[in-house]
């Protein structure tokens, strides 16, 4: 439909394959959080985390068809963004483009960080900045060499983790049913309920891990990032929201539940990863050495996603008019290579300067970047309700790809995200965002008063302000859906 149209303005190489795409979906939603920050949804939830996912992936599963009914319409790189800029007008697209690059900036700058503390559990002598500047080396080389590569690099690092956590849940399941692991004696299901019930902490556990959880689905919505460098969009797209949602609700709900039927719940938060105490009860000696590999794959894959995301977005805010002309100069790869060279480059102070600043300071930035995702989801849901009301019957009608329920289950999404945002309120280490975030905001909207001054001159000057490329590609594809 629109993706000819497209090309003439975005000039990105459509090098991304359907089996890309499945595992870049499946794998910027799995990774750390699940491994490790598990431990501490689990100790507020107890086992009644398992429903908290569950409701948490419902809300995930509207969020993707919203961004997938315009995903499918418009395939364009900076998805959201540019849909938002259309839809809700120039200043939405603009929040959101650069709120999400700062996401990604943050989210990279914490995992890179990371990578140095995981390193050290084989080489404590290591200095932590040496690994960070090699992951970061890596991950920027993988992005400029052609998107055929990073979806290449994704999909083997997705894999990793993807079979890790098939293995533990067959593994769990054998000794839960039948005693391997533990002279052959069935360890049953009891646990699930037997310490304190079902919900030990009452429902305000239940809720508060919500906020863990929410934040746990992080990244899933690159698969919007993506559309504008799939091969076959309209199909690709479909592929990857129908199938990567259930993939990842059963990898989060199986491997949480085999866990917890195999330890006490109360004993979990205690004793680190999840992860790692099954793999020491199934006889594995070597379980955190395969577990240390299994969470620095997941870190160099977030971050490599955070490389590919920030370009694009960088790329597309320049198409806006609300980021300079540089961000638009692709390589012989057709990569926006100026905007991920910014974006690695950001890093790299980001990273240096992490070692030096107060620790709190680190967690006041941090602490944006996750709000930023319940931002970005938010503009989804309502630029698919004002996308769906501005066609008429017919139009409807000729979409290949609908958010289901809506406009009602788009008005519930938006609600449960309000509900996460008060929930946050209720923890220390989440709370800080809600006084952080506003910050961000406002000193986004002074540079959009600026850029908006400065576009007001071009126009004196140069006659009539030209409408941004996205926005004519858009409406180009309202057109052609008559």
């Amino acid at each position: 439909m629109a993706e000819q149209n497209q090309e003439m303005h975005e000039n990105l190489e459509r090098g991304l394959k359907n089996r890309h795409i499945q595992l870049i979906g499946l794998g910027g939603a799995i990774g750390v959080g699940l491994f490790l920050g598990s431990a501490t949804a689990i100790e507020l939830a107890g086992p009644s985390v398992l429903l908290t996912y569950i409701i948490g992936g419902i809300a995930i599963y509207f969020i993707m068809r919203a961004l997938g009914e315009l995903s499918v319409a418009y395939p364009v790189s900076g998805a959201f963004s540019a849909h938002a800029a259309r839809f809700l007008g120039p200043k939405w697209g603009y929040l959101t483009g650069w709120t999400y690059w700062y996401m990604w900036m943050v989210t990279c700058m914490a995992e890179l960080t990371a990578v140095g503390i995981y390193m050290n559990f084989w080489f404590p002598d290591l200095p932590r900045w040496i690994p960070a500047l090699a992951a970061l080396a890596i991950m920027t080389a993988v992005n400029f060499i052609a998107v055929s590569a990073y979806g290449e690099f994704e999909f083997w690092f997705a894999l990793v983790k993807i079979l890790t956590i098939i293995f533990m849940i067959v593994t769990g399941g054998a000794m839960i049913l039948f005693g391997l692991g533990n002279d052959w004696e069935p360890v049953g299901l009891a646990n699930l309920w037997s310490q304190g019930g079902f919900f030990p902490n009452g429902i305000s556990g239940t809720l508060l891990a919500l906020v863990m959880v929410m934040y746990s689905y992080l990244g899933i919505e690159i698969i919007g990032v993506t559309a504008g460098e799939a091969h076959d969009p309209k199909s690709t797209i479909k592929k990857a929201i129908d199938e990567v949602f259930w993939r990842i609700l059963i990898f989060y709900v199986l491997s949480l539940g085999v866990i917890m039927a195999i330890y006490p719940w109360n004993e979990i938060g205690h004793m680190g990863s999840p992860f790692v105490l099954t793999f020491q009860k199934l006889g594995i000696s070597s379980a955190a050495d395969i577990i240390n590999i299994v969470v620095i794959t997941a870190v160099l894959s977030s971050c490599n996603s955070g490389l590919f995301s920030s370009g694009r977005m960088l790329y597309n805010l320049s198409l806006q008019g609300n980021a300079p002309k540089c961000f638009q100069t692709l390589n012989r790869h057709r990569l926006p290579w100026v905007g991920i060279a910014f974006s690695s480059g950001i890093l790299l102070i980001a990273v240096a300067l992490n070692y030096v600043i107060p620790s709190q300071l680190f967690v006041y930035v941090t602490s944006v970047g996750s709000f930023a995702a319940l931002w970005t989801w938010f503009v989804i849901l309502r630029t698919q309700q004002k996308f769906r009301a501005s066609l008429s019957e017919e139009e409807k009608k000729l979409l290949t790809y609908k958010m289901p329920f809506a406009p009602w289950s788009g008005y519930l999404t938006i609600l449960f995200l309000a509900a996460v945002v008060v929930a946050s309120g209720f923890r220390d280490d989440t709370r800080v965002a809600l006084y952080v975030t506003p910050i961000w905001f406002a000193i986004l909207l002074i540079g959009y008063h600026f850029i908006e001054k400065h576009k007001g001159k071009t126009e004196r000057k140069g006659g009539l302000r030209e409408e941004p490329e996205p926005a004519k590609e858009l409406a180009a594809g309202i057109s052609e859906m008559k």
